[in-house]
């Protein structure tokens, strides 16, 4: 999968203008120009660069393991609890109502009185809790923390939505016979697959967060909450992969039953022209005494036997249902 493009800061996630590092206080929102302090702020840096970067380290205990994996581009949902801080980054879809290709990653650090996300353009998540910050309950880095997987726990449900949009279309085009739908149902199984495996890390992430987080009760309970969002979103993705194999089979089998049904079609035909031709036949010797031949109602004593013999079939094989 590849990393959505960028975009202007704030046009399409958070509205968040100006420099690449910026900072609110966590008890009021009120914006702040950062200048290196570490109490009752949440500062966002978004496609830092080195000097930025080293202003961050300078200002926070940032454990090199997990500035390594903030940096390291294309890398999926972990979790991990340093003795500096805890630590997150969860990936999901750029877009999720189209289910392309685009992803977007957000690694969240979360310290004692503040907190520190770090991503490439911004996400959506960022976007939308950015401009809660300081209400209730999202003015502690834990709760920060927790509407931020939270934000992205729902955008793997917009992801699922769309995804069964388009199965609920698979169905009535299998339905309707219009056209062959196996090379679609294989593309959305890929789509599924890949979205499945970020719902999975992401709730893997989650989950070791919860374990192992030094945070209270409350937010323990928060952590778990996320979890089973995850769980559920995972556990709708593989009801949609089972439904698209399901799909797969009936599309298989009405087509057997078409064939099927061709055939009978085909042989009730076979079977109302077998009799004429025999008899077309048994006329159409060359034998001298063949009274058929010589009487002057005999070829239309013929038709009349075709007739009789044909319609009579025909009829039967109507009423069964055969025709």
């Amino acid at each position: 999968m590849a990393d959505s493009p960028r975009h202007p800061v704030g046009a399409a996630h958070s509205g968040i203008l100006g420099p690449m590092i910026q900072a609110r206080q966590l008890s009021t929102g009120r914006p702040l120009t950062w200048a290196g302090e570490t109490q009752d702020i949440w500062v966002d840096a978004q496609a830092a660069t080195p000097e930025e970067l080293a202003r961050l380290r300078a200002a926070f205990p940032i454990n090199p393991l997990a500035l390594e994996d903030v940096l390291e581009r294309g890398h999926w949902s972990r979790a991990e609890v340093y003795p500096e801080h805890a630590f997150v980054t969860v990936r999901s879809y750029a877009r999720p109502e189209e289910v392309d290709d685009f992803t977007e990653r957000l690694s969240i650090l979360t310290f004692g009185e503040a907190v520190v996300t770090m991503s490439t353009a911004g996400t959506r998540a960022l976007g939308a809790v950015w401009a809660l910050t300081g209400r209730e309950r999202v003015n502690t880095p834990q709760e920060v923390t927790y509407e931020l997987l939270d934000q992205t726990a729902d955008t793997f449900f917009t992801v699922v939505d769309a995804l069964e949009e388009r199965a609920d279309a698979l169905e009535e085009r299998v339905f309707q016979g219009q056209q062959n739908p196996v090379a679609d149902v294989f593309a959305m199984k890929h789509l599924i697959t890949q979205a499945r495996r970020l719902t999975a890390e992401a709730r893997e992430a989650t989950a070791l967060l919860g374990r192992h987080a030094n945070c209270g009760p409350a937010d323990l309970v928060r952590y778990r909450d996320v979890q089973d969002s995850f769980t559920r979103a995972s556990g709708q993705l593989d009801g949609l992969r089972d439904l698209l194999t399901s799909l797969l089979d009936l599309h298989l089998g009405l087509q057997s039953q078409r064939m099927n049904e061709v055939m009978r079609t085909l042989t009730a035909v076979s079977v109302v022209f077998l009799p004429l031709t025999f008899l077309a036949g048994v006329w159409g010797m060359n034998f001298e005494h063949m009274p058929e031949l010589r009487s002057p109602y005999g070829y239309l004593m013929a038709w009349l036997s075709f007739i009789l013999i044909g319609g009579t079939l025909a009829a039967v094989f109507k009423r069964r249902g055969w025709w």
